[in-house]
């Protein structure tokens, strides 16, 4: 696990007091430095910001239900911020991290410390910037192991390794998203996809670079596999393995014994591979699933799975058969077969007293061009939307907001509903192609049971959707295709053991059923996690109010926050 330091770098400010107590407290201190590096990939060098000097950045390891402290210190070129993806962070948004959500901008030159508040997480995720585009080299692991005393439901692996797949453009991204904004077009699509930062020696100049993972024959290793790419889910494999799935998003599941996953941006999962092949090398790879109808990166990635030994190095390295990237029914079936553990020792409680119900639709629409003069279609403007409303990201936070009583920041009326019903998933309505804009967030009081439909919509690019909600995790608990039928769809829910996640794939011109309980008082952004479609506006904010005790209450802020402005 490069990167990983154990008790972070002590800051070089650190007053003697403050280094005895780290070195004397279980809590873990790290410390981030953004800064611009040189990186050679696909035979080109070019810049980009990193954390600490990696790509991949560091991994962070703790133990269930710990509390760590990160100071993030920005030498680079943009303002920044750090997204803990996954971390529930009980009662305190503050340290959750997307810009001028719940903070503005760490600007270049300063620092700001997160406290990160682990809970009842356990197995992986991982961290990214939440600025703009720069997750794509700003980015890393988070591993989550059990707590003091306890063990996983099934035998400890031999040893861990995260497996991060991430794009790589040879093109500054911040230039790719800003283009695309001014011109009104699609972005350009990533120049490849890498394994741990790497294209793979598919690609003649990347051989000697090639990850690596380096196995001992008989043993069974944990890969921790998040989805860091921008904007493609994933088919991942490795050639004449067998995987078992046994986490997703830091929540367990019935194993999945399987021959590939299908894994959406922002999603992680833990799977067993136990190198039980005659030894030789064997290639990992990742290609994309891609069911709409925009340009996405249609290439390969790789790693080698590299068995110790002795014996002659293979001519040729076998790859693994992934499914066609428009093979929706391999993507089906994988993803059906995700269930939580629900067992004594991890229990899941699904919410079953309903006092709050959002329909939501997701769209991609238009924004009126003036002089018809943009590049997306109908020479106007690309959007997207939430019940045909665009998200506008203001330029103070909205946490700050609600919390300080600021007028004008945002509304507190984004609808339950869309603003009219039809076939959704057939019907191409001309009344919607246009959304409205504008900051809308939705209140729900503190202790409600939450269910959202998400449904998707054959607008502009109907494609699967992976919504990510902040500060909670949630239940699967139904899905299909075509519209959401009030009546009939419920009969289909999984009340027993749904997948417990914090991001879910929405399929094409289908729907997906959520509940959660809101018990975790804050301001909790939600979002595409394809980027380019939250970059679009498929966003919104959810206000989950104070209860009426101290540990149901939002925490107050901490000293010091990123000012709104470089003054």
């Amino acid at each position: 696990m490069a990167g990983f330091n154990k008790m972070g770098v002590i800051l070089l400010a650190a007053s003697l007091g403050f280094m005895f107590l780290q070195l004397c407290s279980a809590t873990r201190y790290y410390d981030f430095v953004l800064k611009e590096t040189n990186f050679t990939r696909l035979c080109s060098t070019k810049s980009i910001l990193t954390v600490n000097g990696s790509f991949p950045g560091p991994t962070i390891k703790v133990h269930k239900g710990e509390t760590i402290y990160v100071n993030v210190h920005n030498q680079g070129l943009y303002g920044v911020t750090i997204h803990w993806h996954g971390v529930k962070q009980p009662r305190n948004p503050w340290s959750d991290g997307p810009e001028n959500i719940t903070q503005c901008p760490i600007q270049p030159g300063s620092s700001f410390t997160y406290e990160v508040v682990f809970s009842n997480e356990e197995g992986t995720l991982w961290w990214h910037a939440h600025s703009d585009w720069t997750r794509a080299t700003v980015h890393g692991a988070i591993v989550i192991l059990p707590a003091a005393g306890t063990k996983y439901p099934f035998a400890a692996p031999h040893a861990q390794h995260p497996i991060i797949l991430g794009s790589w453009f040879k093109s500054d991204v911040m230039e790719v998203i800003n283009s695309a904004l001014a011109t009104g077009a699609d972005p350009n699509i990533s120049d490849a996809f890498t394994i741990n930062g790497q294209p793979g020696d598919l690609y003649s100049c990347s051989k000697a670079s090639t990850y690596r993972l380096k196995v001992d024959y008989g043993k069974t290793y944990m890969l921790r596999i998040i989805n860091a790419i921008m904007n493609e889910e994933q088919f991942f494999a490795i050639a004449n393995h067998t995987l078992t799935v046994v986490t997703q998003d830091a929540a367990y599941i019935k194993p999945i014994t399987t021959s590939y996953i299908m894994i959406t941006p922002g999603q992680t999962m833990d799977v067993l591979v136990t190198a039980n092949q005659p030894r030789s090398h064997y290639y990992m790879a990742s290609s994309a699933y891609a069911d709409g109808i925009v340009p996405f990166n249609n290439s390969t990635t790789t790693a080698i799975l590299q068995y110790r030994g002795n014996y002659s190095t293979p001519s040729t390295i076998p790859l693994p058969s992934l499914p066609i990237y428009n093979d929706t029914t391999a993507a089906d079936s994988f993803t059906a077969l995700l269930k939580s553990l629900a067992s004594k020792a991890h229990p899941i409680s699904v919410p079953t007293k309903i006092t709050t119900r959002i329909y939501m639709t997701i769209a991609i629409n238009e924004r009126i061009c003036p002089n018809a003069s943009c590049a997306g279609p109908d020479n106007n403007a690309i959007a997207a939307s939430l019940n045909n409303i665009s998200f506008e990201t203001p330029s103070i936070d909205i946490l700050q907001a609600y919390y300080g009583g600021i007028n004008g920041v945002f509304e507190g009326n984004f609808p339950s509903n869309p603003p009219h019903f039809y076939n959704f998933t057939g019907d191409y309505d001309n009344s919607t192609i246009y959304p409205t804009f504008g900051a809308k967030v939705k209140f729900i009081k503190y202790g409600e049971g939450v269910e959202i439909v998400f449904q998707g919509t054959n607008l502009i690019a109907p494609e699967n959707h992976p919504m990510h909600l902040h500060g909670f995790s949630f239940y699967v608990i139904g899905t299909g295709y075509g519209n959401f039928n009030a009546t009939e769809s419920p009969k289909t829910y999984n009340l027993v053991d749904p997948p417990e996640v914090n991001t879910v794939g929405v399929p094409k011109n289908g729907w997906t059923t959520i509940r959660f309980l809101a018990d975790n008082p804050g301001v909790w952004f939600m979002h595409c996690h394809l980027e380019r479609h939250s970059s679009w506006g498929m966003d919104t904010v959810i206000i989950v109010r104070n209860g009426n005790t101290t540990k149901s209450k939002l925490r107050p802020p901490p000293a010091h926050m990123p000012p709104c402005s470089k003054s």
